[in-house]
């Protein structure tokens, strides 16, 4: 707009001036004496006329000159503002997302905090990663270490396909490589990075991975496994994504190592520390609840009490520690012969109670039949001489024979009464 009036000026000023000098010249002109010549006058009269022009005119492009700089070098402070107010937006769109990240990273290690129990701690921290690091795309999987076997293993997976299989359960050779290293792992291309061989990594893995990001669980510099994220596409992930994983995987390991010694105590404070198997405290309860959970979902639930026959004579001849030894097999024959259908536990003594949710009577009468059988091909070694056991086995269940834990307790307590009084070795039910 500047620029515009200036020329505007400037040409007023021009043609005021070229009026200016016609009208001086052609008075000069009549003002001249007659005897001088008309090309004399002229020559007088224009030549100065044509000086001013002239420097008028170079006035003027000098001026031109000079505005064309002055907007040049406006238009260089405009585009350099410009670029700096890109790069201020930029910077300020990328601060609100570290905050929002950040935010998010504190709602996740809050969440991680208030749990005490390691497979809700997992389904957290896998939805939380797979949500805000992998856009709900490709695939996030949990690998905890198996302090018997020190090896991987796969606790939780959080995946864009569901029906999809992840076949390598104790890891792949990027697992290894973090492992190895016990550092983090950003692989942007699986088919060129230089690190892996990319025909070793289609013959070993049975789904396409383009890109990956990985880093250890380490805690007190003891590895507790390995948190991944992997896509079929290449470039997903970043270093930025990295950096987030490590921090997340830092407070992780914190919290499954909390989470896990929660775990191991309550462990403690359930379970018989000779024989394995739950203690008389933790029945109460879980009977109290297997009931409660049978009344109002009308599954069948089933109560064994069994007892070693003449335990006495064993701590008698043997002594007390080769009773012991006999406990402890007992309750490990027991845990291997239940497994995941119900729970065994140690009532007091030489009595073991097996609770079995979800099985009918006669489902029952077989368990405990086959556990007899069980229990009497069972050689025990005590003070270098071979000997064996039998016990009785009685037998309750709900609703066909009781309808409370207490009544189910003293049922299934008056049928081992019932198989000791008709000899022993056997299962006695109502």
């Amino acid at each position: 707009m500047i620029r515009i009036l200036k020329k505007q000026l400037y040409k007023k000023i021009y043609v005021f001036s070229f009026l200016v000098i016609v009208y001086l010249s052609s008075l000069f002109f009549f003002l001249f004496p007659s005897n001088i010549s008309i090309p004399v006058k002229l020559s007088v009269i224009f030549l100065p006329n044509i000086l001013i022009i002239f420097y008028l005119i170079r006035s003027y492009y000098k001026k031109k000159l000079s505005l064309i700089i002055q907007t040049q070098k406006l238009q260089e402070n405009i585009n350099l503002n410009r670029l700096k107010l890109d790069k201020c937006t930029s910077l300020v769109l990328s601060l609100k997302q570290r905050v929002e990240t950040y935010k998010s990273l504190k709602s996740i290690i809050e969440k991680l905090n208030q749990q005490s129990d390691l497979s809700t701690l997992a389904e957290i921290l896998l939805d939380n990663l797979f949500n805000l690091i992998g856009k709900g795309k490709g695939n996030c999987i949990l690998y905890l270490v198996d302090n018997s076997t020190q090896k991987l293993y796969i606790f939780a997976t959080r995946k864009q396909d569901k029906m999809e299989v992840i076949k390598a359960k104790e890891g792949d050779i990027f697992d290894f490589w973090v492992i190895k290293h016990s550092t983090s792992l950003l692989v942007e291309n699986t088919k060129n990075d230089f690190r892996f061989d990319f025909e070793i990594i289609q013959k070993q893995s049975q789904r396409t991975i383009g890109s990956l990001i990985s880093s250890p669980l380490i805690s007190q510099e003891r590895l507790l496994g390995i948190i991944r994220l992997d896509n079929p596409l290449s470039y997903v992930y970043n270093q930025e994504d990295l950096r987030l994983l490590d921090t997340i995987a830092d407070f992780s390991a914190v919290a499954i190592e909390n989470t896990k010694l929660v775990e191991q105590t309550k462990e403690l404070a359930i379970k018989d520390s000779l024989t394995g198997c739950f203690t008389k405290s933790y029945l109460m309860e879980r009977i109290r609840d297997e009931f409660l959970k049978n009344i109002k979902q009308t599954k069948g639930l089933s109560l064994l009490i069994l007892d070693i026959d003449h335990f006495k004579k064993y701590n008698d001849k043997f002594g007390h520690i080769a009773g012991d030894i006999v406990l402890r097999e007992l309750g490990e024959l027991l845990n291997k012969n239940i497994k995941d259908k119900g729970m065994v536990f140690r009532f007091g003594g030489e009595e073991f109670c097996i609770i079995l949710p979800d099985t009918t009577k006669q489902e029952a009468f077989e368990i405990g039949q086959k556990i007899i059988n069980a229990v009497r091909k069972k050689t025990f070694l005590l003070r270098r001489h071979k000997t064996s056991i039998t016990v009785s086995v009685g037998l309750a269940s709900s609703p066909e024979d009781a309808n409370s834990e207490d009544e189910l307790i003293f049922k299934a307590d008056y049928c081992l009464y019932q198989a000791k009084q008709k000899g022993r070795d056997q299962i006695c039910c109502i």
